[in-house]
């Protein structure tokens, strides 16, 4: 079937207030955002995609006038035949306005979550899971749980593993004294080569050198993001050099190229690109195939709404599922109630829909409480 006209494109803008904040080496979050993003063209059909807008804590609004007020000049009108046309369109047609605005960043993460639409609405007009749609053969995909604060991370890991979660990563880069007790308590529980670390771009070179002997300990899955992920490629190779466990980064990665360095480069065993941040489907369904190619493995980053959620389970499963998808710990009923049984954990598993697109119609009326809707600030 061919394409059809886009007609319709909108943001909706969600947040939760937590009781607990989530803690992160750079920041805490006092709620949970989240930017859905509906398109829909001539003929009916529509798709959803999502908007990475963790950070800073008053992104969303803005990033949801992004989608309608910047992009939707490019995309109402647009004829949509190929995804990844409307995605190099997109991303060209913005280029200029990116650069004079500062705000590469924002832009990407708008484009990507109309990416993630388009592609929806691509794979319900053929009729296939996006999974299979995109070229995957199994909806199996393995997981663990994320976003684990410092606070008695065992707790969290005890409730996450009666879940169904059989692999976890807690965050680090709270001070050596802390960061190695609560490895221990989790190493204790977990076990070996099922636990992974994230440092969130906590240390210096020389910091990170000098955790490296104490971390051998904890047969870490890997050390996610020990650096700024700006730090020139030796860092990360001394890194290697001295020992560390398997290195990992790239959601803080904009574009192919990036993506093509840091593998080319070596250093990183785990590489993480995050769909709703940089090139939905259509930029980082390539990424994860060179990344296999590479001999590395594939794990999709990811720490929002249940609609960015989904999709990265279908890219995961679309790459050939050889990885784990990341799920978020933490209470977040925009994720819990929007993302469906599909995220529904199994002995450390998960299995996608067979329906058509991403499987899911966010029933957003469960979430209205949480909604936003005056956004013109």
């Amino acid at each position: 079937m061919s394409g059809a006209v886009l007609r319709r494109l909108e943001a909706f803008v969600f947040r939760y207030p937590l009781a607990t904040p989530v803690q992160t080496s750079f920041g805490i979050m006092h709620d949970r955002p989240a930017v859905f993003v509906r398109l829909e063209d001539a003929d009916g059909f529509h798709g959803w995609g999502e908007v990475w807008c963790n950070f800073p804590s008053v992104g969303a609004e803005h990033r949801a006038r992004l989608v309608t007020e910047v992009l939707g000049e490019w995309v109402i009108g647009y004829a949509l035949d190929d995804a990844a046309a409307l995605f190099k369109h997109l991303t060209q047609a913005t280029a200029v306005v990116a650069l004079q605005s500062g705000e590469r960043g924002p832009l990407a993460q708008a484009i990507a979550a109309v990416d993630l639409a388009a592609w929806d609405i691509m794979a319900k007009r053929a009729g296939a899971p996006l999974w299979r749609h995109l070229g995957g053969h199994s909806p199996n995909v393995a997981v663990y749980a994320s976003g684990i604060n410092p606070h008695e991370p065992e707790r969290t890991v005890s409730v996450k593993f009666a879940e169904g979660y059989r692999a976890f990563k807690i965050k680090i880069g709270f001070g050596k004294a802390r960061d190695i007790r609560n490895l221990q308590a989790v190493h204790a529980a977990v076990g070996n080569g099922r636990l992974a670390a994230d440092a969130n771009q906590a240390w210096t070179i020389e910091e990170a050198l000098a955790m490296v002997p104490s971390l051998k300990a904890f047969d870490l899955a890997w050390l996610e993001e020990p650096l700024r992920c700006d730090r020139p490629w030796r860092e990360w190779r001394q890194l290697v050099e001295a020992g560390a466990p398997p290195l990992a980064a790239g959601e803080n990665l904009e574009g192919a190229e990036a993506f093509e360095m840091a593998l080319r480069e070596g250093a990183l065993a785990v590489v993480q690109p995050d769909a709703a941040k940089w090139g939905g489907f259509s930029g980082c369904l390539p990424v994860a195939r060179a990344i296999r190619a590479a001999g590395k493995q594939f794990c999709p980053h990811y720490l929002g709404g249940g609609i960015g959620l989904v999709a990265s389970a279908h890219l995961l499963a679309a790459a050939g599922g050889h990885g784990m998808l990341e799920i978020d710990a933490n209470e977040n009923p925009l994720r819990e109630r929007i993302a469906g049984p599909q995220m529904n954990v199994t002995q450390g598993k998960v299995c996608l829909s067979d329906s058509p697109g991403l499987g899911i119609e966010p029933d957003l009326a469960a979430i209205e409480a949480y909604r936003i809707k005056n956004i013109r600030l």
